[in-house]
């Protein structure tokens, strides 16, 4: 008897072993699906990872069946697998319940899209057969029209001038029932007719979801410039020493046409390529540049497509003719890919590329460099790894820096245009002299109506959605709460709603206050939704798009969004960060930066990174073909260093600055971080446990544990939540490090008060 390791689509640590019967041996390998049971009753479609002959000393039940006949997980993935699991501290499970299409971790979960064609029926297949069948529908004309127009449209001329050889051959041109109704506007009756009498015949065949890009054209592919030409040659150069290089180049420095030029070098090699995007906005744009250049050699991966489509390009991936390069957000790393050569790491600053939750709390630009580290590749087969940035995160910086990795700069704009003027305006004195107009400053409207008279066009960024992030009694202060989660309600007016931005919760808006009964109620603060408002009553003759959550929850809408402003159809576009990454416009003279306060205030570590970060980026969105932009920023603090390095694109200053805190205060990039989370209904017990397992931690890590404390939002969904943080110097050993938390958290779970508390860990928080 063989037996078989599988991990199942379950939050549970470890692998299974099942016993594999005689009938089913031939069939079953690594990698393949199987179907098995678990429990009284149900079973579960497992992955096989393991085969061997050592028999459990425990009660083995038997593989019910094998679902595929070839690998839909190949080695390299496992070995990823592996590692996200140890390192991420998530169950093997929770991998697998990521990593795969839904379709696939079911049994019956995946069907082929089909479409139905018509071909003759088998005893009209020759000239005779036609002539009969004409004969036959003397009396019906319709059918007898709609059959001579399907012969028509199939190639059949003359039936007197006809060979039974020239009627085979048209007969193997496919036609589909729609195309024949919608080209010879039959109606339905005629073509049951027909299919009744068996003169024509339909059937089902499998077409697939995947949109087909047209021949590749690699003569679209732009010469570089000469500081371009230099950066290409240096990253090809860097990655003789180092298999991740760094790009660091100024917004639209040209760097997508380098990523572009190191795309064909690998296609021509051979190779595969990922091209990892952060946000499923920035995929519509580039999906159009690359498409120009490789046609139907380029898929499209990312969570707004349907599971179908998933499932179609992961089986496509595994065939003969995979696509060559994958276009993708973070989830497109668990793809499979037979001869991958590069993975490109766009943006690779941003936050988005860390998934929260659930779990695997995973980093896809760490995944993505692991992906080079496989045990089970070659060092031939293994990739490239290219992280492209105008504003690195201080962990990549750092890392290039001390020549872990390889840094390329590119430090002018294509062509040599200008970097934007950033303008900085103290709104703090202009409220209290009482010259803003509610989120404007008088700067950032006259540039709005210089932008708008001279045909060009404005971005306005606020990171915040809705109309209002709280709403307020002005009599008494009362602020409505979700009753789930410990966050006051933003007002989105357009819905006449209040919504809990954590749990979803939605709420009527009230007509008066429940704790005085006044009616003035008002909204505070500014969300996009409200921005979008009043710049329609301040520039009525302004075609106002707003991107935000709300506006984008589609694949479609991102898409109508983005090629209403590249066209000109909306001249000015309002956004949260998701319009800071990496967009391109030719005619945006204008952004402004609305509040750059409540990005430099939020309660975290990284916040100065972030905002630094955020605000460089969209003011890159300015002027970047034509002419000098302007970038109006407004802010309460202008003497902040932040605001000073922003406006001088000064990106050297503030990492130094920012290093110069991390390692006093024991952070990133000199420190790891783990938070570990509590969670739980009652207040008490989770506030018990996290106290408990606190005490624990500190017997093995004594200073390096910070807290239990209460996360800034300390109730979400219900649950109370405790935060506890773990700060390990680098040479640690972190395989140690995760046998004593796993042995805490079962010292918290096995204890009778807490056995329903949730413990998670976030490995490298953002």
């Amino acid at each position: 008897m063989r037996y078989v390791d599988v991990i199942l689509p379950l939050p549970l640590e470890g692998l299974f072993t099942y016993a594999i019967g005689d009938s089913l041996a031939a069939g079953v390998q690594l990698g393949v699906r199987l179907l098995v049971p678990l429990g009284k009753s149900k079973t579960y479609t497992a992955l096989a990872v393991r085969l061997h002959d050592e028999k459990p000393d425990f009660e083995v039940r038997e593989v019910i069946s094998v679902l595929d006949a070839s690998p839909v997980l190949l080695p390299a993935q496992y070995e990823l697998w592996k590692w996200m699991a140890d390192y991420y501290m998530a169950p093997l499970g929770e991998i697998y319940k990521a990593a795969l299409p839904s379709g696939l971790k079911a049994e019956e979960g995946f069907k082929p899209r089909t479409e139905t064609y018509v071909t003759l029926g088998p005893a009209f297949r020759t000239e005779q057969g036609l002539h009969v069948a004409i004969d036959m529908l003397r009396r019906a004309q319709k059918q007898q029209k709609l059959l001579l127009d399907y012969l028509s449209m199939v190639g059949v001329g003359e039936l007197n001038d006809f060979d039974e050889q020239r009627l085979a051959e048209t007969l193997a041109v496919e036609l589909t029932r729609e195309e024949l109704v919608n080209e010879s506007h039959c109606t339905a009756a005629a073509l049951k007719g027909l299919t009744d009498r068996q003169i024509l015949v339909t059937y089902q065949k499998e077409v697939g979801r995947l949109n087909h890009g047209g021949e590749p054209h690699p003569d679209h592919i732009k010469p570089l410039s000469g500081a371009q030409q230099d950066a290409y040659n240096q990253i090809l150069l860097q990655w003789m020493k180092h298999r991740v290089v760094l790009l660091h180049g100024v917004t639209s420095s040209g760097k997508t046409e380098i990523y572009i030029h190191l795309i064909q070098k690998q296609l021509d090699e051979g190779r595969q390529v990922l091209y990892l995007l952060p946000e499923i906005a920035l995929t519509v744009q580039m999906m159009e540049r690359l498409r120009s250049v490789f046609g139907n050699r380029l898929g499209i991966y990312h969570s707004r497509y349907s599971d179908a489509e998933r499932v179609e390009i992961w089986q496509k991936q595994l065939s003969r003719n995979p696509y060559d390069v994958i276009l993708g957000a973070r989830s497109a790393v668990f793809l499979p890919f037979q001869r991958l050569g590069l993975v490109i790491v766009d943006e690779e600053h941003e936050t988005s590329f860390k998934q929260q939750d659930p779990m695997p709390r995973y980093h896809a630009r760490s995944a993505a460099i692991m992906m080079q580290s496989s045990s089970t590749l070659c060092q031939q087969q293994k990739p490239f790894i290219l992280l492209g940035t105008a504003t690195p995160s201080v962990e990549s910086y750092y890392n290039a820096q001390q020549g872990k990795y390889g840094l390329v700069e590119l430090k002018t704009r294509y062509k040599d245009m200008a970097l934007p003027e950033v303008e900085v305006v103290d709104v703090k004195d202009l409220r209290r002299r009482k010259m803003m107009n509610g989120p404007f400053s008088p700067r950032l409207l006259a540039a709005i109506r210089s932008a708008l008279d001279n045909k060009r066009q404005v971005i306005l960024f606020q990171n915040r959605r809705g109309f209002a992030p709280m709403v307020e009694c002005k009599v008494c202060g009362w602020v409505p709460h979700c009753k789930n989660c410990d966050v006051s309600l933003t007002l989105h007016k357009n819905l006449n709603v209040l919504t809990c931005h954590y749990c979803g919760y939605t709420y009527g808006v009230p007509t008066a206050c429940p704790c005085c009964g006044s009616t003035e109620l008002r909204g505070r603060g500014y969300g996009t939704e409200k921005i979008e408002d009043q710049v329609m009553n301040l520039f009525p003759e302004a075609r106002v798009a707003r991107m935000d959550l709300d506006t984008t929850r589609s694949r479609n809408a991102y898409e109508r969004l983005i090629a209403d402003f590249a066209s000109g159809r909306t001249n000015v576009l309002i956004g949260t960060q998701m319009i800071s990454k990496g967009l391109d416009f030719d005619r945006v003279s204008v952004v402004g930066i609305l509040d750059a306060d409540t990005m430099l205030n939020y309660p975290d570590f990284r916040a100065y990174e972030h905002a630094f970060m955020m605000m460089s980026q969209v003011a890159g969105r300015a002027g970047r073909k034509g002419q000098r932009g302007l970038v109006v920023l407004q802010t309460r603090n202008p003497e902040l260093p932040v605001i000073r390095q922003v406006v001088a694109n000064d990106w050297s200053s503030f990492y130094d600055m920012l290093l110069a805190e991390r390692r006093q205060f024991h952070y990133p990039p000199f420190y790891r971080l783990i938070y570990v989370f509590l969670r739980h209904r009652h207040e008490s017990v989770v506030e018990s446990a996290a106290t408990f397992m606190g005490s624990l931690l500190r017997r093995w890590f004594g200073q390096r544990v910070l807290g239990p404390d209460k996360p800034s939002i300390s109730r979400v969904k219900t649950m109370h939540i405790r935060k506890i943080v773990l700060k390990l110097e680098h040479g640690i050993d972190l395989k140690l490090v995760r046998q004593y938390l796993r042995q805490a958290e079962q010292a918290v779970l096995q204890d009778k008060h807490y056995a329903s508390v949730q413990v998670y860990f976030d490995v490298d928080p953002l």
